[in-house]
């Protein structure tokens, strides 16, 4: 997990060497104050049956590194089941007030999964995954964040990212030497560039546990 924090630091840095951004907008976060997390089945617009629940699956880490409580995914999943919401549109479209009645959780995490898995170019394939997510309010209904998370095994996607790009091939190669799933390992490396609380700008704020894990 290192290796991934590493992967998130380089992100903020490379990042902030591009074009400079307008501020982002942290009021609403702050007066939220979320403590506990939902995440919430995510929506698929990619064409792998299994990338929704792939990326759900590794959310909940940096989520909790950056100090918040999260809900277990297979408990949450259960929860929906039991209740005849079998699909992620059907789960996603239940109401703020009846989500914190069912969970209690300050807030819930809205996933759509943009791309998921390997494209072939004529010399090379590049596995990517791509994703945005929201953060709602259960307890007001209002959003308070919002944010992209994205990662390839190419060593450089753009001008701006090679660097980034070196360090996530580096991150791939060392998670496993017999990968199974790249994109489900490319997928951890998504998650954790848009749920670590790093300081970045656009990236969401560190938890009350994390507050109380320095201080300790």
């Amino acid at each position: 997990m290192k290796l991934i924090s590493l992967i998130a630091l380089t992100a903020a840095l490379v990042l902030s060497g591009c074009a400079k951004q307008k501020p982002y907008d942290y009021s609403a976060f702050r007066a939220s104050k979320p403590a506990s997390i939902v995440v919430l089945p995510a929506k698929n617009s990619s064409p792998d049956i299994n990338a929704a629940h792939s990326l759900v699956s590794v959310m909940t880490a940096p989520l909790a590194e950056s100090g918040y409580y999260v809900f277990p995914v297979a408990v949450v999943d259960k929860t929906f089941e039991q209740n005849g919401l079998a699909s992620a549109a059907d789960a996603q479209a239940v109401s703020t007030r009846k989500l914190y009645e069912i969970f209690h959780a300050d807030a819930a995490l809205y996933v759509d999964v943009v791309s998921y898995g390997s494209q072939y170019r004529v010399l090379d394939s590049v596995t990517e995954v791509s994703a945005t997510a929201r953060l709602v309010d259960l307890r007001s209904g209002k959003e308070i964040w919002s944010g992209k998370g994205y990662a390839s095994d190419a060593q450089s996607d753009n001008n701006n990212n090679g660097l980034l790009g070196m360090l996530i091939t580096a991150a791939v190669k060392q998670i496993s030497n017999n990968i199974a799933d790249k994109s489900h390992d490319i997928a951890i490396i998504a998650g954790a560039t848009m749920l670590t609380a790093d300081g970045r700008n656009g990236s969401i704020l560190p938890g009350p546990r994390a507050r109380l894990s320095s201080a300790q």
